[in-house]
């Protein structure tokens, strides 16, 4: 397959001799509404999940951007990150060698990505996308952008009949990613992706106490917003058929309505307290399912989590929704720091995990996450759930949950602890596979048991024996 024309290899070799990755440092200074700035703004923001932010980390840092471009690199940022490995994959065909330069590779993914979402506006893009170039790196580099998606345009129909016979580059998914959801998953592992790389739903929950979903669905359709119900009969999930900012929902600010994913609403049924009773939400930011337990009864509620900015957010929830818990900060796995030794009844463990049932939501996911992940977050799940259940009194009930997709975080691991602790009855489990209609969580509800009166004095005779 052919590359780019000799002078713009002698460009690119310039560029690795000489360029730096950084692209940071320097005001734009492209028109505002212009494709060229949401472009170089975007790259910036790819460059940053290409040093390990996160890709709201990445947003936040470009700090300069017009709201106009800031929406629109957003957008940008999204599509390409989502697309995991298929820009990437062109890339080693339009270029003889790896850039160095990290900004205009970063430029050359978002490029792709419009040429393919924008089909009717390619020349407009290519010479956006040219102009971009020049603010980042300066003229030099202005001709390799120029051809490479000039080449890219004429070798279109080839190279993407080569992406799609490529595992990565077709399903958008890490190599190792995509082999753990076929052993898992079979049957359903291409389900899975598809939803994975689709948009994610806007789902609602109706505040239980201020009124129902099918009484909020009304004011919605009063307000010119269509959506439907979801989920079981007398629930509190709707979706919205576009996504809208909170702001046009009808009493949002005055806590009428949350936004939170069907399959997260499930886990305030599952542990299902009862009014009076003493809970702990674990890991609870940023306080979607405290405030949701909130609204179904009256708790003693302690919200836990270990990063002060985010426990903030569940002051925030809190306060919109005119509800009231305790927020301590306070590290799940090391109760002596926080706990005041009064039993629970209920324990919600929403415990730290990969995170690859929400990939559609945080696309940056696929770029960050690494396999050997997996094992770390197995292993401080395992911790948690130890350190939690002497905090629970005999007869109650904790809820372990993850938003992952693979066996070491869900039932490897509750079985495991179920190995562990003899006075541990597992009550419910259940899978939520990402779909149209939700994303992907794990539930596994555990019962306390009462332990037998001479199990002390067997495991005394142990030790002395």
């Amino acid at each position: 397959m052919s590359s780019l024309p000799r002078k713009f290899k002698i460009i690119k070799a310039a560029a690795v001799a000489g360029m730096s990755p950084r692209t940071g440092g320097k005001t734009c200074t492209l028109a505002p509404d212009s494709l060229a700035c949401s472009l170089w703004f975007a790259a910036q923001a790819l460059v940053g999940v290409s040093g390990g932010k996160n890709l709201t980390e990445a947003l936040a840092a470009v700090t300069d951007a017009p709201p106009a471009a800031r929406a629109a690199a957003q957008d940008i940022a999204y599509g390409v990150l989502r697309r995991y490995g298929w820009a990437e994959f062109l890339l080693v065909r339009l270029l003889r060698t790896p850039l160095s330069h990290a900004g205009i590779e970063a430029l050359l993914r978002a490029a792709l990505y419009r040429l393919e979402t924008r089909p009717d506006a390619r020349h407009t893009v290519v010479d956006q996308a040219v102009q971009a170039a020049g603010e980042l790196a300066g003229s030099p580099l202005k001709g390799l952008v120029n051809g490479v998606l000039r080449n890219y345009l004429r070798q279109r129909d080839m190279l993407l009949a080569a992406a799609a016979c490529d595992e990565v580059a077709k399903n958008w998914h890490p190599r190792w990613w995509l082999q753990r959801l076929q052993r898992r998953w079979p049957a359903q592992w291409e389900s899975i992706v598809a939803a994975d790389n689709a948009p994610p739903p806007m789902t609602l929950r109706a505040n239980g106490r201020r009124g129902t979903a099918a009484s909020y669905l009304a004011r919605l359709q009063a307000a010119g917003l269509t959506a439907h119900l979801l989920g079981k009969a007398g629930g509190s999930a709707l979706r919205l058929e576009r996504p809208v900012p909170v702001d046009a929902l009808p009493g949002f600010f005055e806590g009428e309505v949350s936004v939170q994913d069907l399959g997260a609403q499930r886990a305030a049924e599952l542990l299902a307290p009862t009014a009076g009773m003493r809970v702990l939400d674990a890991c609870a930011a940023p306080g979607g399912k405290t405030s949701h337990l909130l609204e179904r009864a009256d708790l003693d509620l302690l919200a836990l989590d270990a990063d002060s900015t985010r426990a903030a957010r569940i002051t925030d929830n809190l306060r919109r929704l005119q509800l009231s818990a305790e927020v301590c900060v306070g590290d799940a796995a090391h109760p002596a720091d926080w706990w005041d030794g009064r039993a629970f009844d209920a324990i919600l463990a929403d415990v730290p995990c990969s995170a690859s049932g929400v990939v559609r939501r945080h696309p940056d996911i696929k770029a960050l996450r690494r396999e050997s992940d997996v094992r770390r977050f197995a292993r401080e799940q395992a911790t948690i759930l130890d350190a939690l259940w002497p905090l629970l009194r005999p007869a109650g009930r904790l809820l372990y949950a993850t938003c992952s997709l693979f066996e070491e975080e869900n039932k490897g691991q509750v079985d495991a602890f179920l190995y562990r602790h003899a006075d541990a009855r597992q009550l419910a489990e259940e899978y939520w596979l990402p779909c149209p209609e939700n994303d992907g969580f794990y539930y596994a509800l555990l019962e306390k048991q009462h332990a037998p009166e001479n199990q002390g004095v067997q495991e005394g005779a142990r030790e002395t024996g």
